[in-house]
């Protein structure tokens, strides 16, 4: 195949490409491919989850440009394109009752209006390749689910000209996945890793809360090797400032032990216009060769 390789990741704030497929990414830019994160939401009723930038008053009052800025930062480390599509973040509710989300965020958005500057997107970029959240957003936030939905009718709707036809020439995607890298078996995995050598593990915890978030087993169907790329991860995510501790979990498993136990991101398959067989080692099986 003689045609430029596209992918498109589309992700519900800023930071999720960094943390979500990141390494995958950076391959594929280092491959030649052109790579485009398309942002739903700008993040601006996230936590600030680092304790050395919490309470700081210019963050606060100013968090939806310093987190413009992270991710600014993040795509340069990525070497990807970026887009907004402009919504805004619904934040997580909690509570018991939980309590309604606010006015105008993105999760009360009507699905098929607001899969329209998607299919925009998508009808410009020409990706032959699209990655998301399954139905159940990777963990149940009210934008990650909006995410998944939006994706799934822009995939359905961008190559169809009776749709969306004000958004441009048709396009049809060939492939979409779901972002699957925090799967219980690599979990599982590189908990008992660092339990063998006599480490602790960050994992403990997440495995026994993984029923709250997952109720059935998702099935792997793609793993991409790119632990040459995972430094690379790590400083696109530690970009995200106000969103990650340098010092917390995420970075507690030493680099030469998740070379050695899981050198992959892993991806469900969801919808393929192309033959090909699983398990895959490549988001484009199928289609570089056709």
């Amino acid at each position: 195949m003689t045609e430029q390789l596209r992918l498109m990741a589309v992700h519900a704030h800023p930071d999720d490409e960094s943390s979500k497929g990141a390494a995958t990414m950076a391959k594929y830019v280092s491959e030649g491919v052109d790579v485009l994160v398309a942002t739903c939401t700008g993040g601006e009723r996230g936590s600030i989850l680092n304790p050395k930038l919490q309470g700081d008053p210019y963050i606060e009052e100013n968090i939806h440009e310093v987190r413009k800025k992270e991710m600014d930062e993040a795509r340069e480390i990525l070497g990807v394109k970026q887009e907004w599509l402009g919504f805004v973040d619904s934040g997580l509710p909690e509570g018991d009752p939980l309590p309604p989300l606010p006015d105008g965020c993105f999760a009360l958005q009507d699905v098929e209006e607001a899969a329209e500057p998607l299919v925009r997107l998508i009808r410009k970029f020409k990706p032959q390749v699209i990655t998301t959240y399954d139905e159940n957003g990777g963990y149940p936030h009210p934008d990650h689910i909006m995410t998944h939905k939006i994706t799934m009718v822009a995939f359905e709707a961008a190559g169809d000209p009776e749709k969306y036809p004000e958004a441009g020439e048709p396009w049809q995607p060939q492939k979409l996945y779901y972002n699957q890298g925090f799967n219980k078996p690599r979990t599982i995995a590189l908990h008992e890793a660092l339990l063998a050598r006599g480490m602790d593990s960050p994992y403990g915890e997440w495995l026994e809360r993984w029923k709250q978030f997952e109720q059935r087993e998702r099935t792997l169907t793609t793993y991409v090797p790119c632990d040459e790329f995972f430094e690379i991860r790590d400083k696109a995510l530690i970009a995200h400032a106000t969103q990650i501790d340098p010092d917390g979990g995420w970075f507690r498993v030493p680099m030469d032990i998740q070379r050695e136990v899981w050198p992959t991101e892993e991806y469900e398959l969801a919808k393929s216009l192309v033959d090909t067989s699983l398990p895959e080692g490549d988001l484009f099986a199928g289609i570089r060769n056709n």
